[in-house]
């Protein structure tokens, strides 16, 4: 099995096991998308894109209001939620929730994979 199938299952499974996890994926902090589950109708360059530029801005923000270093950035919409936690490497993680995940829960489980794929990375 390659490292590609290998990082492919490890998000099958996050969201297979995770009732709140709508869809995940593993994305270069350079916004190059490495791995994915998520739905067809999505535009993968652009989701990679923007969860990279997120990433990047909650970083500085952590460091210029002296919060120290961003453990994950977390966007909340009337739909949902969007959580990214770096998963070492150069990689982070996203995660979309549904409106009634339960968030602790959600970075537990994503904690619990990104555990699996610095295995595989």
């Amino acid at each position: 099995m390659s490292r590609v199938d290998s990082l492919n299952r490890i998000l099958r499974a996050l969201q297979s096991s995770s009732p709140d996890v709508e869809a995940c994926a593993l994305i270069s902090e350079d916004g190059l998308m490495i791995a994915s589950a998520l739905p067809q109708h999505v535009d993968e360059s652009r989701i990679a894109g923007m969860s990279a530029t997120l990433s990047s801005l909650g970083a500085r923000a952590a460091s210029e209001l002296e919060r120290g270093d961003v453990q994950e950035v977390l966007v909340r919409g009337s739909e949902g939620y969007a959580a990214m936690m770096s998963s070492g490497h150069g990689t982070l993680l996203l995660g979309l929730a549904s409106k009634q995940a339960k968030l602790g829960l959600l970075f537990l489980d994503m904690r619990r994979a990104i555990e699996d794929l610095r295995k595989v990375l």
